[in-house]
């Protein structure tokens, strides 16, 4: 696997090195050992899958407070996604700064998400399929968000929004109080 860390210090867009051969390939997507070499801690708690019908599907911004924060590898399985992360540590030199890329099924490639990230993404295609590493269990209580189009951010999505869920949208706009 090849790691390239983001503008964003942390984050990483993790891709694959494919052994090809007459019957197409084989590559490593996940191997503990490689993350550590790469500095980066990681035990799968929870995965998830997330099938979304329409091109225009938005997700996000999501993360969870301490003391349940969570590590992410986000890949897409199927279809293409816009997939956004937004850096919400507060001693961090890129603090309110957002990076995006576009995860593919044909590109195979994959973003690796520190604790203090919110994330989400945009469908590019219909039946896009977006599959989710988590180092944490999903719980209630810690879950937040903030909205996907806060001016604080200004992410400049692919479209509008042809889906969002009413708890996406109605995201306050984001406030620090640190600025």
């Amino acid at each position: 696997m090849l790691f390239k860390e983001t503008p964003l210090k942390g984050a990483y867009i993790v891709e694959i090195e494919p052994q090809k051969d007459e019957r197409g390939f084989f590559a490593r997507s996940f191997c503990l050992k490689e993350f550590a070499e790469n500095g980066l801690n990681f035990a799968i708690k929870q995965s998830n899958i997330s099938h979304n019908k329409k091109k225009g599907t938005l997700r996000g911004m999501h993360y969870q407070i301490s003391p349940h924060e969570e590590k992410k590898i986000v890949s897409c399985a199927r279809g293409a996604i816009f997939d956004v992360i937004i850096d919400l540590r507060l001693n961090s030199s890129t603090y309110l700064k957002y990076f995006s890329i576009e995860l593919t099924d044909r590109k195979f490639n994959s973003l690796f998400i520190p604790e203090g990230f919110a994330h989400g993404f945009q469908t590019l295609f219909d039946d896009t399929t977006v599959i989710y590493q988590m180092s944490e269990f999903y719980q209630a209580e810690s879950a937040r968000g903030v909205r996907w189009n806060d001016k604080s951010f200004d992410i400049p999505w692919p479209s509008p929004p042809s889906v969002i869920s009413p708890r996406d949208a109605g995201y306050a706009d984001f406030r620090d109080d640190k600025k």
